[in-house]
């Protein structure tokens, strides 16, 4: 029950390049980069304070 050697590895990735193909796992590691990008983004937006507040739906229509 020891850890895995590398014949155990060398197995699990010729399996996940079965299931995923070549191009496919870059294209997913790009994704996952581009959704960290936005969500660092997103967190520096809102704790500078520049996301601008909801536009009031309320407002009077003048005739």
């Amino acid at each position: 029950m020891g850890s895995f050697s590398v014949w155990h590895w060398l197995i699990v990735l010729a399996i996940l390049l079965l299931l995923f193909g070549r191009g496919k796992i870059p294209e997913l590691m790009g994704d996952v980069a581009k959704g960290i990008k936005n969500f660092k983004t997103g967190m520096a937006e809102a704790d500078s304070g520049a996301v601008s507040p909801p536009a009031d739906r309320h407002t009077e229509e003048k005739p």
